[in-house]
C-alpha cells in the first residue's frame, strides 16, 4: 500500500516537468520557424528562388530551334554555331520587341538574343530578347577590311561569326571615341558597332558606324575583378562605366599577380592591340565605404 502512494506522488511530480518540457519543445520550433521573415533579407529555400548566378555574363544570338514551357528549357540554334541548350525561370527577364513579357511569346524560328550566365553545370538566361519585325540592326565585332575604293567595309561579326559586308556613303555617321571621325580611320583590328537598315534596296548600307577601339589606343576600366585566371594571364573587370565586363591580359611588369584576386576593386590602364586588352598598370582601389 505503502508502494502504491509512493508511485502516485513520483507521477503527479512528474507531470509538470513534462509539461514545461513540451512548452520548451514548441517555443524552440517556433522560434526555428519565424527565424526568416519576409522584408528581413534571409533567404528561405522553401519559399524563395535562389539569387541570380555571379559570373560573367555571356550574350549569345541565334534563331531559336524549340522550346520547352514545361521544363523551363529554351534550344538556341547561333548563328554560325551548334545548338545550345538554355534554362530559364521566374528570375528571367524577357523582352519581345523591347517590351517586357513571358515565356509564352517565344516562338520557334524567332530571332532572339540571350544573355546568359553558368549556373552550376547549367546554362541560365538572365535575359532573353526576342527580336520581330523590320527594325534597324546592329553589327559588332572586328573590321577585316576597308576597300575604299568600292567603299565597302568589312566586319567579323561577334554573334553571327560569320564576316558582315556593307556599303558607306556620304550620309554615313562615323563615330571615334573623340567625337566624329572619318572613313579613312576605320582601319583593319578595329572593333566597331554599325547600325544599318533592313530596309529593301537599303539593306547592306551603314547608317551609323561607331569606333569603339582602335589598335593602339588606351583605355582605363574601373571596377571589380569577376574572373581571375593566373595560368593564362587573365582578368576579367565588371567596368562600372559602361556595365561592362572586359577580358584582359596582364603581366607581372604591370601587376603583382600574388595581389590579384576575384572581388578585388581595381583601376586598370590598358591599351588595345588589335586582338584584345593588355594591362599597363593595374591599381588597387578601396570602396568608398572603406
Amino acid at each position: 500500500m505503502r508502494y502504491g502512494w509512493f508511485l502516485f506522488a513520483v507521477i503527479i511530480l512528474a507531470l509538470p516537468l513534462a509539461e514545461a518540457r513540451g512548452q520548451s519543445k514548441a517555443t524552440n520550433a517556433s522560434a526555428a520557424a519565424s527565424s526568416v521573415q519576409p522584408g528581413t533579407g534571409g533567404y528561405d529555400p522553401l519559399l524563395d528562388l535562389p539569387p541570380l548566378p555571379q559570373g560573367k555574363t555571356t550574350l549569345v544570338g541565334g534563331t531559336v530551334h524549340s522550346i520547352d514551357q514545361i521544363r523551363n528549357r529554351l534550344t538556341v540554334q547561333p548563328f554560325g554555331g551548334q545548338t545550345m541548350k538554355i534554362f530559364f525561370d521566374e528570375r528571367t527577364h524577357i523582352y519581345r520587341d523591347g517590351v517586357p513579357s513571358t515565356q509564352l511569346v517565344i516562338r520557334k524560328g524567332e530571332r532572339v538574343y540571350v544573355d546568359t550566365m553558368l549556373d552550376g553545370a547549367k546554362v541560365f538566361a538572365r535575359n532573353i530578347r526576342v527580336v520581330t519585325g523590320p527594325q534597324a540592326a546592329d553589327a559588332r565585332g572586328q573590321i577585316t577590311r576597308n576597300d575604299a575604293a568600292s567603299g565597302r567595309i568589312t566586319v567579323q561579326d561577334e554573334l553571327s561569326a560569320q564576316p558582315v559586308s556593307f556599303r558607306v556613303t556620304p550620309a554615313t555617321v562615323v563615330k571615334g571615341s573623340s567625337g566624329s571621325s572619318t572613313v579613312s580611320q576605320l582601319q583593319p583590328g578595329s572593333l566597331v558597332t554599325v547600325k544599318f537598315s533592313p530596309e529593301r534596296g537599303n539593306h547592306d548600307v551603314a547608317q551609323e558606324i561607331s569606333v569603339i577601339a582602335a589598335p593602339g589606343s588606351m583605355f582605363t576600366f574601373y571596377g571589380k575583378i569577376t574572373y581571375l585566371n593566373m595560368s593564362t594571364r587573365t582578368l576579367a573587370v565588371a567596368n562600372e562605366s559602361d556595365k561592362k565586363t572586359y577580358d584582359i591580359k596582364f603581366t607581372p611588369t604591370a601587376v603583382d599577380p600574388q595581389m590579384l584576386g576575384e572581388g578585388k576593386l581595381v583601376l586598370v590602364k590598358a591599351r588595345f592591340n588589335g586582338t584584345g586588352y593588355t594591362a599597363d598598370n593595374i591599381q588597387f582601389m578601396k570602396a568608398a565605404s572603406q
